[in-house]
């Protein structure tokens, strides 16, 4: 006596067995369950086949489904198919597990080195290689990411143009240090700070604003006040974010350029207006002995004389011009050379006393102290000409210019001329060095000044490491001070 159910399922279990029906199946993981679920199930309704089929049964008793054991043989070869599948999907789970630990460390730029499953031939396994190759091209894509991430902070860092990103509500998302060195603040800054809090400039503001609205380019020059009140070329570009549209600018100074053109303007009018007027004058007296002057001796003498004072203006206005712009050419200095600063004075003293007698003023030589200085002889004779020239031309008869020459405690030389001339007022003291530059204009046409003598002292003693400076009262007089560095002793053989 046998069940009818276990002979079926024996019968299948040995049909599938001997045909390979479950390797029909694609997929693999598939054909595992199969084999894990059925073959269990099947070879436990077999066995109980073959119990059945061979213990003491009543001839005559039920058969097939009938029979009173069919059904608690089903259900033990499900408990047994359930068991088995329970202990088969055990290690599916942890795979899967495996899996999804290697999918978090991709998101979360941790990166494993190996394949999580390797050695593997079903879906999972595929699954796993193409999670290597992701890994590995998202390692590479990261390592670029963050080579041109690094190269572009430094380049921001390192610019000298000042740099700011800010968003859709005007909150600073960016700024490089030389930004936050403009508006005097130090970084990191707080996040999304309110571009007001770290630079309350109207005209930044709008510029802003108008690249956000419009999310077209801008340029435009502007003073910033949070940045002392310098000039700077701003080029603003939309700036597209996560959070909508927002705005980048860099910020060029032009503060210095400004001020480049703006003396360049002020050189070019004024030695145009310099050069103008003695050539007019050398004009109108020629064309005046032209039309007939020239027969009248004593006229034309007088006219001939202006016309070679005009004439010897131009020359020393020349002169002078180029001076100034060889020392203002940057070419290297000729090599120094020791002078002895009682000499460079004396020198200066004997070519403008002849000056001095005909203008009626006593040139007076104070306490004299001789030290050396390294630097040009014939440079520093030039300046000490001019400051004593201007002594002279600006003071009055029975007037005195006085020169000093000595050295201080802390190893410096000095050289002093005063006068007790006209004076310099104190809002002109400032501007005295600028290239003709003129406190009494009127004054200074009349003795033949071309207004480029102290710009040519300022530039001269600067080239030689020196200093100079400017005290004087309206109507007292002024007293120039040179400082220079004293030259080190020789030492001895």
């Amino acid at each position: 006596m046998y069940s009818e159910a276990g002979r079926n399922s024996a019968f299948c279990v040995l049909t599938a067995t001997r045909s390979g029906w479950p390797m029909r199946f694609k997929s693999p993981i598939f054909r595992r369950f199969l084999w894990i679920a059925f073959l269990p199930a099947a070879f436990t309704l077999a066995a109980a086949d073959f119990y059945l089929r061979w213990s003491a049964v009543p001839r005559g008793a039920e058969r097939g489904w009938n029979h009173p054991l069919t059904l608690p043989m089903l259900l033990l070869a499900l408990l047994v198919a359930l068991v088995a599948a329970w202990l088969g999907s055990a290690e599916f789970l942890m795979r899967i597990r495996r899996l999804s630990a290697f999918a978090e460390n991709l998101v979360h730029s941790r990166l494993p080195a190996t394949n999580p499953l390797p050695d593997q031939e079903d879906e999972l396994g595929s699954l796993a290689r193409a999670l290597s190759r992701a890994a590995a091209q998202w390692q590479e894509l990261l390592d670029r990411l963050q080579l041109e991430s690094g190269r572009r902070e430094a380049i921001l860092k390192s610019m000298a143009e000042g740099v700011l990103a800010v968003d859709d509500r005007l909150r600073v998302i960016f700024c490089n240090e030389s930004f936050a060195r403009l508006v005097s603040s130090t970084l990191p800054l707080p996040p999304w700070l309110p571009l007001h809090d770290l630079a309350r400039d109207p005209g930044l503001t709008e510029m802003l604003n108008q690249v956000i609205a419009s999310r077209q380019p801008v340029r435009q020059t502007i003073q910033l006040t949070a940045a002392d009140s310098r000039v700077f070329e701003v080029q603003a570009a939309p700036l597209a974010e996560s959070q909508g549209f927002g705005a980048i600018a860099i910020l060029h100074d032009i503060t210095d350029l400004e001020r480049l053109e703006r003396v360049r303007k002020d050189f070019v009018a004024n030695v145009s207006h310099e050069l103008r007027t003695p050539l007019t004058a050398i004009r109108g007296y020629a064309e005046t002995l032209l039309d007939g002057a020239i027969d009248d001796a004593a006229q034309s003498r007088k006219f001939i004389e202006v016309i070679l004072a005009h004439a010897l203006r131009l020359n020393n206005i020349a002169s002078d011009l180029l001076t100034l712009s060889d020392l203002e050419s940057g070419r290297p200095h000729p090599e120094s050379q020791r002078v002895s600063i009682l000499s460079a004075v004396e020198t200066a003293l004997r070519t403008i006393e002849p000056e001095a007698r005909l203008r009626g003023v006593t040139l007076v030589r104070g306490d004299m102290e001789d030290a050396a200085i390294l630097g040009s002889k014939v440079r520093l004779e030039q300046a000490l000409i001019n400051l004593l020239d201007n002594a002279v031309k600006f003071n009055h008869p029975g007037g005195h210019a006085r020169v000093e020459a000595g050295t201080t405690s802390s190893d410096q030389a000095l050289i002093s001329v005063s006068d007790d001339g006209v004076g310099i007022p104190s809002e002109d003291l400032s501007r005295v060095f600028e290239r003709f530059y003129r406190v009494d204009k009127a004054r200074s046409r009349e003795v033949g000044g071309t207004g480029l003598g102290l710009s040519i002292v300022k530039h001269i003693i600067e080239r030689m490491n020196g200093s100079v400076k400017v005290e004087s009262q309206l109507g007292k007089g002024s007293t120039f001070t040179l400082v220079f560095p004293r030259a080190p002793v020789h030492p001895q053989a």
